[in-house]
């Protein structure tokens, strides 16, 4: 059993999707794609396959939400325009690992490669501006789904004991999700790299 937790941070603003949401969303909204970086737990089962392979299947997830206003648009009282933009993911992933010098060693450092299942629900909640108009509306928009893509990660194991281990581990991610035409981009980048430490039983 594998134990993880640590961070997650989202695919950078130079490197997303075209047409991404968040990106789009920033054209009008006073955030930065940074503000969605926060706390990544996960939870994997191993399979040792001889000496130098595992096979692996893990479940995880991240969830932020951020508070936003409108860059240039206020209330007619001059109040500020709020909204909250959240993301949650939540990967499934299959994964298989090489340890180069073998399981036998005391230090284990690994590679590994596979394919997740990433489970999202992307949803803006607040006020918005209807730009026909100007005038200003309460609503909330959702998506949500799964969506597949490539796994890729890299770790280390430091014995702890003869049943525990404790190590390092940094993973990238990556997958997108098409949205509605309720959403200002019709892409949502579900990429990004998990900085993991590990409690290995």
């Amino acid at each position: 059993i594998n134990l993880s937790f640590g961070g997650f941070t989202p695919t950078g603003a130079d490197a997303r999707v075209d047409g991404d949401v968040l990106l789009e969303n920033r054209t009008i909204l006073a955030f930065d794609v940074n503000d969605f970086n926060t706390g990544s737990v996960g939870l994997e089962w191993l399979l040792p396959v001889g000496e130098f392979f595992e096979v692996g299947a893990g479940v995880g997830y991240t969830s932020r939400t951020v508070p936003t206003v409108y860059n240039n648009f206020v209330n007619r009282n001059g109040a500020e325009i709020e909204q909250d933009l959240r993301l949650r993911i939540t990967p499934m992933t299959a994964t298989v690992r090489v340890l180069p010098f073998g399981r036998s060693r005391t230090v284990k450092p690994y590679l590994g490669a596979g394919v997740g299942f990433f489970n999202y629900r992307y949803s803006e909640v607040g006020d918005f501006v209807d730009f026909t108009d100007r005038s200003v509306f309460t609503d909330r928009f959702v998506a949500s789904g799964t969506e597949t893509g490539p796994v890729a990660l890299a770790g280390i194991r430091f014995p702890l004991g003869d049943t525990w281990s404790l190590g390092g581990e940094v993973r990238y991610q990556k997958a997108e999700a098409d949205l509605s035409e309720d959403f200002l981009g019709p892409k949502l980048d579900l990429g990004g790299f998990h900085y993991l430490m590990t409690v290995h039983i």
